[in-house]
């Protein structure tokens, strides 16, 4: 299912990050960065819901916008009942929508606002997202103070926040389209395998959004999926070309392995993963590329892995979802 349309913008943006992330090759984009994964508080995820916290204040800052203004806000993260944005978020009093759609939430919460916005139900909303390491590796995997060893393959929780404001009022930056995905089973189960799980998905979904629009990948400037990592960055060019014969390959990248220095950052394995991931990208230096017109337009598509440890331990497949939505530079 895609949607076009016709007067939704991006007033801003804002992006606080952990310390693997400060030193990526981004780490100068962001808003802000801290040396350490507490930021002074007393629990991982009490850390996950100050940088909610901040990064909303630094948007509400950099847009001159007070939150009586803000008609909606959509948060979601990896945790439990997505306390992480939701907690961070209470303070604006507004109405809130909280979503769920693993790694893809970002780009979900961007078309929920775009769909609104569009159809004059609000003005404005406020989109934030989050993951924190620590908190998704002891929910879906097991506590770190464990030391399970995990192989190369394997993506690496993004640590951070990122907010956005989508208004009806004309910015240098317009949303023009997106295409909600379908969940996808490819029979994978391996939870150290996000990029083998998702990138199916990742495949339909640009498949879809191509055919629905009429256009060729070669429309776009760049293409960037969420977190399927440098691995499954490979499966879904080789996928794409054979299932779909479509070629990415000359402007496509993948937010996991933008987001840190695979070679040197050795800890963080095959890239990047979690909601926050193609947030802190797409939020930051994708943003600040749009705004100087050295990408006139991007196809952001959010890759998601619909599984918890439950339903592994149940013996079920690991459900995927990629969701995207069209920049332009105007």
């Amino acid at each position: 299912m895609t949607f076009k349309y016709k007067n939704v913008y991006i007033k801003d943006t804002a992006t606080v990050a952990g310390p693997y992330e400060k030193d990526g090759p981004l780490g100068s984009y962001f808003d802000k960065t801290y040396k350490d994964l507490y930021f002074g508080m007393d629990s991982f995820e009490l850390a996950e819901q100050k940088l909610v916290e901040e990064s909303i204040q630094i948007l509400l800052k950099k847009t001159q916008g007070k939150k009586e203004q803000i008609d909606l806000t959509i948060g979601g993260d990896l945790s439990n009942q997505i306390t992480a944005t939701t907690f961070g978020s209470k303070d604006l009093k507004t109405a809130y929508f909280g979503v769920y759609d693993a790694c893809a939430t970002s780009v979900e919460e961007l078309i929920i606002a775009s769909s609104l916005i569009d159809s004059k139900r609000i003005k404005n909303a406020l989109c934030v997202t989050s993951s924190h390491n620590m908190t998704s590796e002891k929910q879906f995997r097991n506590p770190t103070e464990y030391g399970a060893p995990k192989p190369h393959g394997a993506t690496f929780t993004a640590t951070g926040a990122a907010s956005i404001l989508l208004t009806e009022e004309k910015t240098p930056i317009k949303v023009e389209s997106s295409t909600i995905g379908t969940l996808i089973d490819y029979n994978q189960s391996d939870p150290n395998n996000m990029g083998g799980a998702m990138s199916g998905a990742a495949a339909f979904t640009i498949n879809k959004h191509l055919k629905d629009t009429k256009r060729d990948p070669s429309y776009y400037d760049l293409i960037l999926t969420g977190d399927l990592g440098k691995y499954g960055k490979n499966i879904l060019t080789t996928y794409l070309q054979e299932e779909y014969k479509i070629d990415i390959a000359k402007n496509y990248n993948d937010c996991g392995v933008m987001l840190y220095n695979l070679d040197a950052q050795e800890e963080c394995l095959a890239g990047g993963s979690g909601p926050v991931c193609s947030a802190l990208v797409n939020y930051s230096y994708i943003m600040e590329r749009l705004k100087k017109k050295e990408l006139k337009r991007v196809l952001l598509v959010a890759t998601g892995a619909m599984y918890s440890p439950t339903t592994l331990f149940q013996g079920q497949n690991i459900l995927s979802i990629a969701h995207a939505i069209s920049l332009e530079a105007v």
